[in-house]
């Protein structure tokens, strides 16, 4: 990307991404108003539609979850396309609704601080000039498909599409740490953003890694996606990139490092996006004073993305099929399905590997009869990981991996 340097840095660019992104206001107050359709998102719990729109900042046709902080879920079909979601159907989820609508890239500062040696203020144009790293990696919410769980829980009621797969483009965490010599002793890692509560006394958004994981070589600070610029909505001008865990980690309008003597025991860490420590993440509904800890890695997971949920076609002995897999926090290893409950399983033959936290797509042939066929789809990872027949359930609605199933009408 010869001309991503000066693309950024260039008076021009930095002109047009402010009057791009003053648009934000006026564009998050007209979404509603600038509806195109509804889509039928298909939760079980009802109240399944959703107005679908194109009135945010630098974004296509997307599906409305939330204006205020805005909460944009990418159309299945979408995924049908490429293994790579394009920016401007990229998923958007923030915390709170305080987002700049602005940024300029020449004042902008990255700043390091904490149990360093070197207290650090980095510009844009020093980041820039650090060594870098280009990776493909799926950023998943941590409640992607929250809306399917039964019974319903508290939350963004998201269909499946609270997810995309980038490359990303950016330098390695461990080297901008390094650069501020991080002392012995530091335990965690915290991340902070441009992003502010919008009620008094609401903490900062901020995340948490173990230092060993924040310098392990993946985590990255990334300033460009699928060969471009982020997106404002997607964490311009720089974001934090976790490979193969949960997005919530993902800080968008990254501004702050702060190496950590100790753990992180601020509300977002301590309170927030916790799972039952149990296997799954499995509770019974309504289960309560259980063990917890913060979300982390990502589990394998599938989809049929060549027919939607409902289509009618004509019968025919059988057809071809396809969609998209991924592995969690490995690659993806191989992609079954079945048309008949799961009785008879059949193997679809994997895409290009673009990387092992990579979307990979699949196709593959399923036989049919008359009338309605529920064809199941079933990935296993590079870790002998599988994905299971039953659902789990917690209270967060997070962590939804089972076997989706996509039904089609024979006519």
């Amino acid at each position: 990307m010869d001309n991503f340097d000066a693309e950024l840095a260039s008076e021009t660019s930095r002109r047009r991404f402010l009057r791009h992104a003053a648009l934000g206001t006026a564009g998050l107050a007209a979404a509603p108003a600038l509806a195109q359709q509804l889509v039928d998102l298909k939760l079980p719990g009802g109240n399944a539609e959703r107005p679908m729109t194109s009135a945010f900042p630098g974004k296509g046709s997307m599906i409305l979850q939330r204006v205020h902080p805005p909460l944009l879920e990418t159309p299945m079909d979408v995924f049908d396309k490429s293994v790579f979601t394009p920016n401007d159907q990229f998923f958007v989820r923030w915390h709170w609704a305080d987002i700049p609508t602005s940024i300029d890239v020449e004042t902008f500062r990255l700043n390091v601080f904490g149990h360093v040696n070197r207290p650090l203020s980095i510009s844009l144009a020093q980041l820039l000039r650090l060594p870098r790293v280009e990776m493909a990696a799926v950023n998943q919410c941590s409640g992607n498909s929250r809306g399917l769980f039964q019974p319903r829980v508290a939350g963004a009621q998201w269909g499946n599409g609270a997810m995309g797969n980038a490359k990303w483009l950016g330098v390695r965490l461990r080297d901008v740490l390094d650069l501020a010599g991080v002392k012995t002793g530091a335990v965690q890692v915290r991340f902070g953003a441009l992003d502010q509560p919008v009620v008094a006394g609401a903490p900062d958004f901020e995340k948490a890694l173990d230092i060993d994981h924040a310098r392990d070589g993946e985590v990255m600070i990334a300033f460009g996606m699928n060969g471009e610029q982020l997106p404002l909505l997607n964490g311009f001008p720089c974001r934090l990139i976790v490979p193969g865990w949960y997005s919530t980690y993902w800080v968008k309008m990254l501004n702050s490092i702060e190496v950590l003597p100790g753990p992180d025991d601020q509300y977002w860490m301590a309170k927030a996006y916790k799972i039952p420590a149990t296997p799954g993440a499995n509770v019974a509904p309504g289960a309560r004073d259980f063990p917890t800890v913060p979300i982390n890695r990502m589990i394998p997971r599938s989809w049929m993305t060549s027919l939607p949920d409902g289509q009618t076609i004509a019968y025919e002995a059988s057809i071809p099929v396809g969609g998209i897999a991924m592995g969690g926090d490995c690659g993806v290893a191989k992609v079954d399905v079945s048309s008949d409950g799961g009785r008879t399983w059949y193997r679809t033959t994997l895409g290009a590997d673009e990387g092992r936290y990579s979307f990979r797509r699949w196709d593959g042939r399923v036989p049919l009869r008359r009338g309605a066929n529920p064809i199941m789809v079933r990935c296993w990872n590079t870790n002998g990981v599988a994905q299971p027949m039953k659902p789990i359930w917690n209270p967060g609605g997070f962590m939804r991996g089972n076997i989706e199933t996509t039904t089609i009408i024979a006519a």
